[in-house]
């Protein structure tokens, strides 16, 4: 473990260095972007209306108490889809997409030598690789966050006017009660947190792959592994944080 852990942090300390050429490096995060963001916004569109619907139709069904209110199904839907789902469930679904993805194709380019031919070149591989992956999902990962909030809550909405559970207007009463707009702050610095994560963590196992085809299957099921124990980890650590 403290091997892995003094290796990551030099390898974060030669990501981090400076680019090679600046007007190539804003190519890159702008072709990463699309890659790792704009191509992940279709299973994020899937997995928020799904999840807004189930919390609501969930929340509702358990709720028997004739003198609680329709409203608090809209505020607990809500708050779990602020606060938890679309932050932490969203970012451990692209940590399998996106890190996979990563970690294997920079896996990929170390077993073919590409990376190897960049260092003779003198080029600083872990940089020219690695850092318009951070930068880019870093950047792309606040907007699905967003996005798969406003989702998620409409999911909700249509679920439980659809099965007439709850009502539209109380439904709308629910979000709008005592709402707290911090809510949304944690969970942007949450899913900057878990971008970096998942980035940096997948291009690791990918960078240090070592041997052939199935070694970079292997790092790819490590960087999904320890990307989605990191994030619960860190999940635990901000929640205390910011929230007690």
């Amino acid at each position: 473990m403290f091997f892995h852990i003094g290796r990551y942090v030099l390898f974060i300390k030669r990501v981090f260095g400076r680019p090679e050429k600046h007007s190539v490096f804003v190519k890159q995060i702008i072709r990463e972007i699309n890659n790792l963001g704009v191509d992940s916004l279709g299973i994020v569109l899937i997995i928020s209306v799904f999840m807004g619907a189930v919390i609501t139709l969930q929340t509702a069904y358990n709720i028997d108490m004739p003198l609680i209110p329709k409203y608090t199904i809209g505020l607990a839907a809500r708050d779990s889809i602020l606060l938890e789902f679309s932050s932490t469930i969203v970012s451990l679904i692209l940590a399998g997409k996106v890190g996979s993805n990563i970690a294997s194709e920079i896996g990929t380019m170390r077993v073919t030598e590409q990376v190897d031919a960049l260092d003779i070149m003198g080029i600083n591989s872990a940089g020219f690789l690695v850092l318009p992956k951070v930068v880019a999902f870093v950047m792309i990962i606040p907007f699905l966050v967003i996005i798969s909030m406003g989702i998620g809550i409409s999911g909700g909405y249509l679920a439980g006017a659809i099965t007439g559970e709850v009502p539209a207007s109380e439904f709308v009463y629910g979000i709008q009660y005592a709402f707290k707009p911090f809510y949304i702050l944690y969970a942007l610095i949450k899913s900057l947190v878990f971008g970096f994560i998942i980035s940096t963590i997948s291009a690791y196992w990918g960078y240090h792959t070592i041997g052939g085809a199935l070694e970079v299957g292997r790092s790819s099921t490590r960087a999904v592994v320890t990307s989605s124990i990191q994030i619960l980890l860190f999940n635990l650590l901000l929640t205390q944080f910011l929230l007690a």
